[in-house]
């Protein structure tokens, strides 16, 4: 299937896999909207994009950035409202927006560390596929990729109590929301990914060598994925990805 002109929406996509796969469906024609709380850098990251793939006047508009932060539930209604007026349905939704804290471990970890990362990881995905959802079911299409995690099929202490059990909610969304709007014609693709050279690495308790970094699988490599997943005919459908870097055991 073409990706030419297809409205998308990439949420957390102004660093890392976000930004990873948005550059991916950019440069596949797609029409792309990212989304963050970081003004900065949603700004640097569309000068990365545009300088790797200029728009001529014509195309003006097919590439935009909003603020938005996807646990504020009155913001996410009035930036998806803004994209509608903008750009009519949007076809392909990215959950990518995410977080993770330092202390990781039930001992260690506050309330208010656990209903922030919930908020983004679990209701954030929730509350900007319940802005999409309406609109892909009456048009008889649409296409959902959630960015969920290792840490959404295996709790393991790396990712964390909070992390584990936010991408263990977005895995159960994905899969229960897929269920139910498959026969609309719309569709849902969880993702997984292990180690990812990406920002939020900054946040582990352990420093990450450079050595390390250079292994894991880099954002680009999830955007060829996601692209891969997004071009298929509606007829096709992928439920579930895991994405690793060859060197990490998956136990």
């Amino acid at each position: 299937m073409s990706l030419q002109d297809k409205v998308v929406v990439v949420t957390g996509g102004g660093t890392g896999i976000g930004l990873g796969i948005a550059g991916a469906l950019w440069k596949s024609g797609c029409r792309v909207i990212i989304t963050g709380r970081r003004k900065d850098k949603l700004i640097e990251a569309k000068q990365v994009l545009l300088t790797e793939k200029p728009v001529d006047q014509a195309a003006e508009g097919h590439f935009m950035t909003e603020c938005c932060d996807v646990a504020n539930r009155g913001q996410v209604e009035e930036v998806f409202g803004k994209i509608r007026g903008s750009h009519g349905q949007v076809d392909i939704l990215v959950n990518c927006a995410g977080t993770n804290i330092v202390n990781r471990t039930m001992a260690e970890m506050t309330p208010e560390q656990w209903d922030e990362v919930l908020s983004i990881n679990a209701t954030g995905a929730y509350n900007c596929m319940h802005q999409v959802l309406p609109s892909m079911r009456k048009n008889k299409s649409g296409l959902i990729i959630n960015v969920s995690s290792i840490a959404g099929k295996r709790a393991l202490a790396l990712g964390g109590i909070a992390y584990a059990a936010s991408k263990f909610a977005m895995t159960a969304l994905g899969t229960a929301v897929g269920n139910e709007v498959a026969a609309d014609g719309v569709k849902i693709t969880n993702v997984y990914p292990g180690e990812v050279n990406t920002p939020i690495l900054e946040k582990r308790p352990v420093e990450v060598s450079d050595q390390q970094k250079s292994v894991m699988v880099q954002p680009e490599d999830i955007g060829k994925l996601v692209v891969a997943v997004a071009e298929l005919p509606p007829r096709a459908h992928v439920p579930e990805l895991i994405i690793k870097p060859t060197v990490q055991e998956y136990v």
